[in-house]
């Protein structure tokens, strides 16, 4: 009777588990469905008090961001300017298509770079960034099918790094794309002949197809600081992405020689001997922060920053220091309107003439003033936002809006310009970008839409974009340089775009404005970030703007 019994209540239980049981008894089933929802509310209610709880007794914040919308003006100028990038390229497109760059005036191409169709690898990442996925598949067939380094020419080592091995990096980096590792192997294999010299200071060009590298008859023999010191960001990063560390062990043996003999001020002069390693005592090798010896300076930062900021680049960190150290010695106030300068220095004589090249320092000063104490990085961003507004106003000091090649200032007075072409250059833009990311001020978005503005004005035409040879009257050039598509047009796009779209936290810009991952560097002696790239998020989430779908 007692195994009966507990079989007959088995099966009544049983039967309430049944859903035929409730369908024939719709007030149970409504009874049922209330107390599942009364249980669901009691459990997410005690879930969320636990959270909370524990959040109180940590200290941690709820991390959940809020939904920040665009400003409707910034989507606006941002098309804008990619549109004005559509009609450089498709006018590259139509008629230079294979060539260094365009001549849009008379409708040709020109070989600026030996015909390595630099305005194609300069411009892979813009248009990779700017969602422009036709037009950078067309430049990835060219890449793969039609780049061929093998050519009779002596090549710049400088322009073909920072171009040429810095934009197929980019490429790499941002769409995962193998035959862009392959193509910047090649070329940086061709290059490093260049640094076989006594002191690893290499020279400043090559033979791409036979070596021989020597440095320019102009120069005396000697090699340029920039030139020499503006390849590190991309060998390192080759190194880092084909585990291979010939390219970086070259770069760094030209940084561990200067930072042997680095100068109290951390000024160098613009020519260096490449056997002895001295820099050049003759009347002509200037100190200065614009043409020759500008990104010399911004690569002892970047390295720093392109190694996550560890302790195997802090040397590059402190020569940086050392040297704006030497960049405060040379700042100047105009007496009429108080605009800051930068002289140039020849011996123990200042030159009171800044170069537009110069502009691209006040946003080295933006992105290296955190790694400073609070006192310094005020200093150095006051200095930085002082050194833009000179900056904007090289180019509102003109009729066309649009800046010359380099101002004087005389006696204390107010900038005139000196050189007056225009080849649409890139670095006041670049330091806006810089500016508006470090300090949010919106003032800075306006000043880059007025300069973009300039350039629709005066140096649009029906087939591209040309630069200016003399900025008072217009007249135009016949040339759009690979940079104004490579740098211009990536940082005004970038203006307006939100941060998070290559972000300063996971990417660093080379002198060409060719995006790298940031990648920490290992303790000395551990070698090379092996297989580096798997830890690295591919097609990385650009923003709502970026170009994963390629």
């Amino acid at each position: 009777m007692a195994r009966g019994n507990r079989a007959s209540s088995s099966s009544g239980a049983l039967r309430c588990l049944h859903p035929l049981y409730y369908l024939k008894r719709p007030k149970r089933l409504a009874l049922l469905f209330i107390a599942f929802v009364l249980v669901t509310f009691v459990v997410c209610d005690r879930q969320t008090l636990m959270k909370d709880e524990l959040r109180q007794y940590t200290g941690e914040e709820d991390r959940r961001l809020p939904v920040v919308e665009e400003d409707p003006i910034d989507i606006q100028r941002r098309e804008k300017v990619k549109k004005a990038m559509l009609h450089a390229w498709n006018s590259y497109v139509t008629y230079a298509w294979g060539n260094d760059e365009l001549q849009p005036q008379s409708k040709n191409g020109a070989d600026s770079f030996g015909g390595l169709g630099a305005t194609i690898v300069d411009s892979l990442d813009t248009l990779y960034i700017m969602g422009l996925h036709k037009e950078f598949q067309k430049a990835r067939e060219w890449v793969a099918n039609s780049l061929d380094f093998n050519k009779d020419y002596d090549a710049s080592v400088f322009e073909t790094t920072i171009r040429v091995v810095g934009g197929l990096l980019s490429a790499y980096d941002l769409s995962g794309d193998k035959v862009f590792l392959e193509k910047a192997k090649d070329i940086g294999d061709r290059l490093l002949p260049a640094w076989d010299t006594p002191t690893g200071i290499p020279y400043n060009s090559i033979n791409l197809a036979h070596g021989r590298p020597h440095n320019h008859g102009w120069a005396g023999g000697d090699s340029i600081l920039a030139d020499s010191g503006t390849e590190q960001l991309e060998f390192i990063a080759l190194s880092q992405r084909t585990g291979d560390p010939k390219y970086q062990e070259k770069v760094e043996k030209t940084i561990s020689h200067l930072w042997k003999n680095f100068p109290s001020d951390g000024l160098l002069p613009i020519y260096i001997n490449p056997h002895s390693g001295k820099p050049s005592t003759s009347s002509y090798s200037t100190i200065t922060f614009g043409a020759m010896g500008d990104s010399f300076y911004e690569y002892l930062l970047k390295v720093w920053v392109q190694g996550n900021k560890t302790e195997p680049v802090k040397h590059y960190r402190e020569m940086w220091e050392t040297s704006m150290q030497g960049l405060l010695s040379l700042v100047r106030k105009t007496t009429q309107s108080s605009f800051e300068y930068i002289c140039e220095k020849t011996g123990s004589s200042l030159s009171h003439k800044m170069d537009e090249l110069a502009c691209f320092v006040p946003g080295m000063l933006a992105l290296g003033s955190s790694g400073y104490g609070p006192e310094d990085a005020e200093k150095f961003l006051s200095l930085a936002k002082e050194l833009a507004w000179t900056c904007y106003n090289f180019y509102q000091s003109t009729p066309t809006k649009l800046a010359g090649e380099n101002y004087f200032f005389h006696g204390g007075e107010d900038m005139s310009v000196g050189t007056s072409w225009n080849i649409l250059r890139p670095e006041t833009v670049e330091s806006l970008v810089y500016l508006w990311r470090f300090t949010g001020n919106k003032t800075y978005q306006e000043w880059g839409w007025n300069i973009f503005q300039a350039f629709e004005k005066n140096s649009y035409t029906d087939s591209g974009y040309v630069g200016l040879k003399d900025v008072n009257t217009g007249a135009k050039d016949d040339m759009m340089q690979s940079f104004f598509l490579a740098e211009t047009l990536k940082y005004l796009y970038l203006l307006f775009s939100p941060p998070s779209v290559i972000s300063f936290d996971e990417w660093v810009f080379n002198t060409e404005a060719h995006p790298l991952k940031i990648v920490t560097r290992l303790n000395q002696g551990e070698g090379i970030t092996v297989n580096w790239i798997e830890s690295q998020n591919r097609n990385p989430d650009l923003g709502s703007l970026g170009g994963r779908e390629v």
